[in-house]
């Protein structure tokens, strides 16, 4: 398993990168949906992450392994599963990716795509055309968007980037390390709405809570 989200109603998913598939359930386990066929890269292949439109539309972010066998895409399904379209493939332009490893929609109703090793992130519409890019000097893994702040988790750069809402750096946290702060690889990011933020680290095996500093006055 790799990425997880929660949908507005509820409901878990979650990307099984191996497994080549995506599963949807609820509060109880239940399974209510599969994306793809276990075990067998097919229309999924090494799915990364999921993202929802407000219409129930459904985004995958696939792709996992770089190099010539990966197969960065981002796909699209309809609310029930049905296949829409996909795009992206292999490459460095505007479009193309060469990981595909975080899909978020904003308010917007914009997909920002995380492409890893590009060492960037990409925007679209929902049809999948290119709106613009930000490259960053970091490795960006995961992206959250809240209604103030964006976060992203940044790879081996070991950082956490605190974004505004255009995306401009406002902020960088963490090195290096085992210590508290600091990451091995800062891997998977969420927040909550009082502004306390989770970074999963890979490397050391932990998940570290960061809050918000109190507001001198």
């Amino acid at each position: 398993s790799h990425g997880f989200r929660i949908d507005p109603e509820g409901n878990l998913w979650a990307t099984d990168v191996n497994g080549h598939i995506v599963i949807k359930v609820n509060t109880k386990g239940e399974v209510l949906m599969t994306l793809g066929e276990k075990g067998k890269p097919g229309m999924i292949r090494e799915p990364n992450d999921i993202a929802f439109g407000r219409n129930g539309d459904i985004f995958v972010g696939q792709g996992h392994t770089p190099g010539p066998n990966g197969d960065p895409r981002v796909l699209k399904f309809d609310k029930n599963g049905k296949f829409i379209k996909s795009w992206g493939g292999k490459g460095k332009g505007p479009g193309q990716f060469e990981v595909v490893h975080s899909v978020v929609v904003d308010s917007k109703g914009l997909l920002w795509v995380a492409d890893r090793e590009n060492q960037r992130i990409q925007i679209f519409d929902q049809d999948g055309k290119f709106i613009r890019e930000m490259k960053y000097h970091a490795l960006p893994c995961s992206i959250h968007i809240g209604k103030e702040y964006i976060y992203v988790a940044s790879g081996y750069a070991a950082q956490l980037l605190r974004l505004d809402l255009s995306g401009k750096v406002l902020a960088v946290l963490g090195k290096s390390g085992n210590g508290p702060g600091e990451f091995g690889e800062a891997h998977g990011v969420a927040a909550s709405a009082t502004g306390d933020v989770w970074v999963a680290d890979t490397i050391n095996s932990r998940v570290q809570k960061f809050t918000p500093k109190p507001s001198r006055k």
